[in-house]
């Protein structure tokens, strides 16, 4: 039987007691009432007390697999509108289930085994082993002695909804993942290469909430990305679970540089056209002179973006930044080259940042992703005041999704990360550097992947010899 997700679908239902009206709002809600293909129950006649048992039995067993399944919420109000409806149609629940007892023990449990009736509880898991290979230690010159490692990192999510549209989100992460191994921070991994040593620490704390129809506004007091208010257009590579392995294959770097309190707006001018904004001040709960939220570290941005069709986007982006000589080494998001991060050596830096992002998947087993960004960097105090550098990258990555089984994936990159080309009054990257990753995601179930791959990086600190990165993940979301 098809699904019917709407109870005025059902053609010979008639509404015509408090029932109607309490199954309509159910059915609305959670999607849970089965018809024949023709959208009736057979019969241009009433709905029958029994036929209307059926439907409200359907209805409850596939709420109950909705929480069991994705972990959804039933207010107390609908639990309490269940119970009522069972005792209204007992006699009819009894014949066709037995007992009715069974249902009632049914909503006794929904109620029992939910972790709030407002929050959703979401945690992301990822285990991984990693060995970097090559001739020489990018940063110093000599012979490389990195470790293979097994490492991990968890993120527990607390979605709380107060009225259905806005959300608060408390995020904790722990983790034991080193950076910069091989003396680049090119070999830094995707999101999950987080070292919080063993410890639980709150990596997000932020509320949104619409006003209107069509404007989303965030409140963060810890934590606040341009990718949290703007989309960025990589939906393949992102996934700490199933995407890229690496830092550099998976985001934009304008998408990196920022992780403070902050404010963002989100509005869609129709469902094509999307204008996104954001302030993130990396200090904003120190009072401190050269701190605070006005008075620091900050970065500031908007993205425009074009969405012809749910296949395909593209997008704008620019974002202003400023580093204090103590915050300096971030200035390309930890994901390119010495120079790239920290092109005045400590100086204050101040950043415009513009970069070109998009997405199209041609077929339903190929897709593109990647972008171009181009950083002007200027030194804004010390012994480099006035300096100013031209820091560039892109990226290209061919997806296959449902590769070789339905739910898999793999995906190849190549680009160049971020350099410093021409920097004015200092050293700067005389040589190109390439990357390379390839990886391959098999599902193992709905909650389970196992990731192999690899990346490459040819040149990673001015003409130092490639450095290989080989990672086995497994990631678990539930």
């Amino acid at each position: 039987m098809n699904q019917v997700t709407n109870v005025s679908q059902l053609e010979d239902v008639s509404p015509g007691d408090w029932a109607f009206e309490a199954v309509r709002n159910l059915v609305e809600r959670y999607g849970c009432i089965e018809g024949y293909p023709d959208r009736t129950f057979r019969g241009n006649r009433a709905l029958t007390r029994y036929e209307f048992a059926a439907g409200l039995n359907s209805c409850l067993q596939q709420i109950e697999q909705l929480i069991a399944r994705s972990g959804a919420n039933v207010t107390r109000e609908d639990l309490e509108t269940l119970q009522r409806l069972t005792q209204e149609f007992k006699a009819e629940l009894a014949t066709l289930r037995g007992r009715v007892d069974a249902l009632e023990n049914r909503i006794t449990s929904l109620e029992a085994n939910q972790f709030s009736t407002t929050t959703k509880l979401s945690v992301e898991t990822v285990i991984v082993a990693t060995q970097v290979f090559g001739e020489e230690n990018a940063a110093t010159g000599e012979d490389i002695e990195d470790e293979a490692t097994l490492g991990y990192r968890v993120r527990q999510s607390f979605l709380t909804s107060f009225n259905g549209r806005d959300r608060l989100r408390l995020r904790l992460q722990m983790g034991n993942t080193f950076d910069a191994r091989g003396g680049s921070n090119i070999t830094n991994l995707n999101t999950f290469g987080s070292n919080t040593g063993n410890d639980v620490r709150l990596n997000k704390a932020e509320y949104r909430f619409p006003i209107g129809d069509s404007t989303m506004v965030w409140i963060a007091a810890h934590n606040m990305n341009l990718d949290d208010v703007a989309d960025p257009l990589a939906p393949f590579t992102t996934s700490a679970t199933t995407g890229a392995n690496s830092g550099f294959g998976a985001y934009a770097p304008i998408y990196y540089t920022s992780y403070g309190a902050g404010v963002g707006v989100s509005h869609d001018f129709s469902k094509k056209f999307n204008l996104s904004g954001y302030y993130s001040a990396g200090n904003a709960g120190n009072p401190s002179h050269g701190s605070g939220f006005f008075d620091g570290q900050f970065v500031a941005g908007t993205q425009l973006t074009y969405r012809p069709s749910a296949n395909a986007g593209i997008g704008l982006v620019y974002t202003r930044s400023y580093f204090p000589g103590k915050d300096t080494g971030f200035v390309s998001g930890s994901v390119g080259s010495a120079l790239a991060d920290n092109p005045f050596q400590g100086n204050a830096t101040s950043t415009d940042n513009f970069a070109i992002v998009g997405n199209w998947r041609i077929a339903p087993a190929f897709s593109i992703e990647g972008w171009a960004m181009y950083t002007r960097a200027n030194a804004e105090g010390g012994s480099r005041d006035g300096d100013t550098a031209d820091i560039r990258n892109w990226k290209l990555s061919f997806a296959f999704p449902d590769l070789f089984k339905k739910g898999n994936l793999g995906v190849l990159t190549v680009g160049n990360p971020p350099q410093a080309y021409r920097v004015e009054g200092g050293p700067e990257d005389e040589e190109t550097a390439w990357f390379v990753e390839a990886f391959y995601s098999y599902r193992v179930n709905d909650y389970m992947s196992i990731t192999p791959g690899f990346f490459v990086i040819t040149n990673p600190e001015n003409n130092r010899d490639p450095l290989w990165v080989g990672v086995l993940r497994a990631g678990f979301d539930f």
